[in-house]
């Protein structure tokens, strides 16, 4: 965590050491899981991580307060994933369109689920995978994804009709 000791915390009373990590403990599979699944490499998701959990520290006044405090962090992460696009866009866009899928393998399994999830835009796959990886509510989606219900609904029902469609091309 020598990211987390880069930032300092802003004004919060001693005392905040234990309960942030009892946070961290707490939340670090998810954001973890979550971040691989928005990106797809266990290298980047780790440092996407580690800079949310910085932010959250910087912020842990704030944070606590929240009326909830992991969707508060679970947005902080998909900020930081969105920066990360952004900054690198035209590799990544370029990755996507090389990437071909093996199709030797008529059973759906993990590397074909998370290549599918690779193609859908970013607001999809971080819909889909805070509603059915992580198990957040429609409401919990839309705070985490600081947008409405209505947009978490048609995006979901959009990146659904992708997955289904990139996931059966592989059934003929």
């Amino acid at each position: 965590m020598t990211t987390v000791m880069k930032h300092r915390s802003t004004g919060t009373a001693g005392g905040v050491e234990p309960e942030f990590r009892s946070f961290v403990l707490e939340m670090s599979t998810s954001l973890h899981r979550t971040a691989f699944l928005l990106c797809g490499d266990w290298h980047l998701a780790d440092d996407l991580v580690q800079e949310a959990l910085a932010r959250t520290y910087s912020h842990w006044r704030k944070v606590r307060q929240a009326d909830n405090p992991a969707a508060y962090v679970r947005r902080i992460l998909i900020n930081e994933s969105r920066r990360h696009w952004r900054r690198h866009s035209p590799a990544q866009a370029g990755h996507a369109e090389t990437t071909v899928p093996d199709l030797s393998d008529g059973v759906v399994d993990r590397a074909d689920l998370l290549q599918a999830l690779q193609s859908l835009p970013a607001r999809q796959r971080a819909t889909v995978v805070l509603r059915f990886v992580e198990g957040l509510s429609g409401p919990e989606t839309a705070a985490a994804l600081g947008c409405s219900e209505g947009t978490v609904r048609s995006q979901t029902s959009r990146a659904l009709l992708k997955l289904k469609s990139v996931l059966n091309r592989g059934d003929h």
